[in-house]
C-alpha cells in the first residue's frame, strides 16, 4: 500500500540512512550515473533537513521508501546553484529551489512524479516564493553508455510549467560510475513562475 508524505526540517531526520540509498540506487542510472558516495549522502542530507525551510515528499510501501522529492529555499542552496542566479540579478528569497525526484524504477509511470512536482509547488506558493527552479545534468548525445531508448524528461517539465533556461547553467562535480576521479558536469537550469490566487 502506497502512503505519500510530507515533511518539513528535521521532521525527516529518521529516513536520512534510507535516502542516501534511495539517491545513490537512483542516481547511479543514466544521465547521472553517480557512483554513489554513502559519508557525502549523510552530510548532504543532515544538512538539508537541518534547514528549517527546506521541504521532503517521501513515498511509502508499507514501511520501505521506494521514492522521495526535496525543496528548500534557493538562498540556502550551495553557491554553485545560486551563482547563476546573483549574475543575471534574480532576486534570491523570492527562488523555492527543487532538488531530485526520485522514484525505484518499478514505482514509476503512477503518476507520483507529478505528485511530488505539485506538492512542491503547492509549499512554495503558500510560503510565498514567486518563482520555482531546479537544474539537469546535461550529457552528449552521443554519450557512450547512454540507454539506446533513454527518453529525457524533458515533455514532462514542460507539462509542468517549467522552461529551460540556456543561459542559466552551472557545474557540479561528482564521480561517475567506474572513474577515480570527481568531473565537473554541467547542469541547466529550469524555471516556473508561480501563479498566486
Amino acid at each position: 500500500m502506497l502512503s505519500f508524505q510530507t515533511f518539513a526540517g528535521k521532521d525527516a531526520q529518521p529516513y536520512i540512512d534510507d535516502l542516501a540509498r534511495l539517491r545513490i540506487t537512483v542516481f547511479r542510472d543514466y544521465p547521472y550515473l553517480y557512483e554513489g558516495d554513502p559519508l557525502y549522502e549523510r552530510e548532504y542530507l543532515t544538512a538539508f533537513v537541518s534547514s528549517e525551510k527546506s521541504f521532503m515528499v517521501i513515498v511509502f510501501d508499507d514501511d520501505k521508501i521506494v521514492g522521495a522529492s526535496t525543496a528548500m529555499p534557493l538562498e540556502q542552496e550551495h553557491q554553485e546553484f545560486k551563482q547563476p542566479f546573483i549574475d543575471k540579478g534574480y532576486t534570491l528569497k523570492e527562488i523555492f529551489y527543487f532538488g531530485e525526484s526520485l522514484l525505484l524504477p518499478e514505482y514509476r509511470g503512477q503518476g507520483l512524479g507529478v505528485k511530488f512536482f505539485e506538492a512542491r509547488e503547492n509549499h512554495a506558493k503558500q510560503n510565498g516564493y514567486k518563482i520555482a527552479v531546479f537544474c539537469a545534468v546535461e550529457r552528449p548525445e552521443n554519450h557512450p553508455v547512454k540507454p539506446q531508448n533513454y527518453q529525457p524528461l524533458h515533455a514532462f517539465w514542460r507539462k509542468r510549467g517549467f522552461e529551460k533556461q540556456e543561459d542559466l547553467v552551472t557545474t557540479y562535480a561528482w564521480k561517475d560510475v567506474g572513474d577515480s576521479e570527481q568531473t565537473d558536469k554541467p547542469m541547466v537550469f529550469w524555471l516556473k513562475h508561480l501563479e498566486h490566487l
